[in-house]
């Protein structure tokens, strides 16, 4: 699928919840979430026809996102499906680690490829502060990845201003240790469109962006900082996508239609 820039788009995102066992301060607004009803959110069955009928237009990466997605019930299920779908080349998952101790060998025998996993700061204290989770979940989530050759590991570590600016090294050298990779991410504004590329990734370039996102309620958006979303149950798979493709901008300027808790980032 080529949209109007002539960009070609490979990739979808899907969030798979926007339940979080976290509350990460990037990431939560300060006046809280408001959750999706438990009904509006798609079942395995949907979210693999979208994978399907995506895969028949020329999707071949698919990137498993939330809230947090390890909190699905299904999501082993929901992997060994994805993964099987003709056409689907790379699985990939983004979480915060802290139930990866518990699924990481399941995963990986269901097809999952690799994992980005959140880690802002080494120190117990400010990651709570952060978070409002404990750092040895997510570092024995990060352990738990490696083992099962989740690899390439990757470690998104978010910029946040005053806060964490001095933790950056003593990641860098974790993640050097763990032979495993480190993507810096500076935080960004939905509402504003403010945005930046991904130090040691390919986001945050929109010339390059080959990627449309679905959400947990089967809303299918054509790109992070736009308000334009498609719904698959109102409009059908097909059109959702071919819709989304049509308005995906040149450029992101911004959004009030989600949050990054439901749209995952």
């Amino acid at each position: 699928m080529f949209d109007q820039f002539n960009r070609n788009i490979t990739y979808l995102r899907i969030s798979l919840t926007d339940r979080c066992n976290l509350r990460c301060s990037y990431c939560v607004p300060t006046e809280g979430v408001k959750l999706m009803h438990r009904t509006s959110i798609l079942t395995c069955d949907e979210i693999v026809e979208v994978v399907k009928i995506g895969a028949s237009l020329g999707i071949t990466k698919i990137r498993l996102t939330g809230g947090e997605p390890l909190l699905r019930n299904d999501i082993i299920e929901l992997t060994k499906r994805i993964k099987s779908t003709t056409g689907i080349k790379e699985l990939g998952l983004t979480t915060n680690g802290t139930h990866l101790a518990k699924y990481a060998k399941q995963l990986k025998e269901a097809g999952l490829d690799r994992v980005n996993i959140s880690l802002d700061t080494l120190n117990h204290e400010k990651f709570f502060n952060i978070t409002k989770g404990k750092l040895l979940d997510t570092l024995a989530g990060i352990d738990a990845a490696i083992e099962a050759n989740l690899m390439p590991v990757k470690i998104n570590f978010v910029r946040i201003k005053t806060v964490n600016e001095v933790d950056e090294l003593e990641v860098k050298t974790f993640c050097t240790n763990k032979g495993i990779q480190m993507r810096f991410i500076r935080q960004m504004n939905l509402e504003t469109g403010e945005f930046y590329p991904v130090d040691g990734g390919d986001g945050g370039v929109c010339s390059l962006c080959n990627r449309l996102r679905l959400t947990a309620d089967g809303t299918i958006k054509p790109c992070l900082h736009s308000n334009y979303g498609f719904n698959i149950r109102e409009l059908g798979i097909e059109e959702a996508f071919f819709k989304a493709l049509r308005m995906k901008p040149e450029k992101g300027t911004g959004s009030v239609a989600h949050q990054f808790y439901n749209i995952g980032g």
